[in-house]
């Protein structure tokens, strides 16, 4: 097998489930001509609006950009956004069998106002308690459904702290993973950041683990690698990932760690990065990569989409060649 364009075609054999909190991702773009007389705001003339996938649905793309087949579950409200929500999926041949519809919370929207390519507002509309017993109890019943009938290669869960993955549904879905003897691969936030106990692989960012942890941490390997051994006396995992921000990215497994700097980039906008991070983590693990080719292709691929400007799922033609043209720098460099 050679080190790129077989690994990218196993891609395409893989079935992802990814559970977690979806939202739209809602764009209003105009100009601005003026400031408002009433207050010292900028005015902005609406010219057009677009709705796209976002959070966990995100992740879905990427995964679906990268060749697998993701299968997405998630909790919608019944509201207009659900059906907005809905009318999506088909659009990026996605399906809707992991959903749950409830009555008890609102689909969540994120509004971006943007002029010239410029964010200038972000609105949220969202509710972020617990699924009700009665989503929950709904929820695992759909994604046991699809266990049962489905060969998934790894359960991805991509936590926004919307409420979706409460502490049971973590821990019933984990319980199954075990069981079923499949992979998990874990995006935390920091509501329930301590309850993915022997998950496969964890991968939570700088920030996070500053705050999660009971010591200072900085990007140096020192620290990286305390913050790691402490993750894994807490949780029993097998790999941990730490996104850097600028700085790149940290992994580490039982054949060794590093850091992996980041490419210089024109950057754009940097959300939705981590979603891209983690779906390239999940099929690299899905087909047991080395934790070391993965982090390389985690890292090209979540700076290849900071070049762009809003949510939008990694180009898997562009990655290839990325990840061929850095193998060649190396030969060249070791030569």
């Amino acid at each position: 097998m050679t080190a790129t364009t077989d690994f990218f075609t196993a891609f395409n054999g893989l079935n992802i489930m990814i559970v977690g909190d979806v939202m739209i991702d809602r764009y209003l773009s105009g100009n601005v001509n003026r400031i408002s007389p009433e207050a010292p705001v900028p005015v902005v003339h609406l010219r057009d609006s677009q709705d796209r996938l976002g959070g966990a649905a995100n992740v879905a793309l990427n995964l679906k950009a990268l060749g697998a087949t993701p299968y997405l579950c998630s909790c919608i409200g019944s509201d207009d956004n659900a059906t907005a929500f809905k009318k999506l999926l088909p659009e990026h041949d996605l399906l809707d069998r992991g959903l749950v519809k409830s009555k008890d919370r609102i689909t969540t929207v994120k509004t971006r106002v943007l002029s010239n390519h410029q964010h200038l507002l972000r609105v949220d509309r969202e509710d972020t308690h617990d699924l009700s017993p009665t989503d929950e109890a709904q929820y695992l019943a759909n994604i046991r459904e699809i266990l049962d009938n489905k060969e998934i290669h790894l359960i991805l869960f991509q936590d926004y702290n919307k409420g979706v993955l409460t502490y049971k549904v973590i821990r019933a879905i984990i319980l199954e993973a075990i069981k079923r003897d499949i992979p998990t691969a874990v995006d935390p936030k920091f509501n329930n950041f301590w309850a993915y106990k022997h998950v496969t692989l964890f991968k939570p960012n700088l920030r996070e683990i500053q705050q999660q942890l009971p010591f200072s941490i900085q990007p140096n390997m020192e620290d990286l690698k305390k913050a790691t051994e402490h993750i894994k006396a807490k949780l029993g995992n097998h790999h941990t990932l730490i996104t850097l921000s600028e700085k790149g990215l940290f992994y580490a497994s039982a054949k060794g760690s590093a850091i992996i700097p980041t490419q210089a980039r024109q950057i754009a906008d940097v959300c939705g990065a981590g979603d891209t991070v983690i779906s390239i983590v999940a099929l690299g693990l899905a087909l047991s990569l080395d934790m070391s080719v993965i982090a390389n292709l985690a890292n090209l691929a979540g700076g290849q989409v900071c070049e762009k400007v809003g949510v939008v799922p990694v180009d898997k033609v562009q990655l290839k060649l990325e990840y061929e043209n850095l193998l060649q720098e190396r030969i060249a460099a070791n030569k």
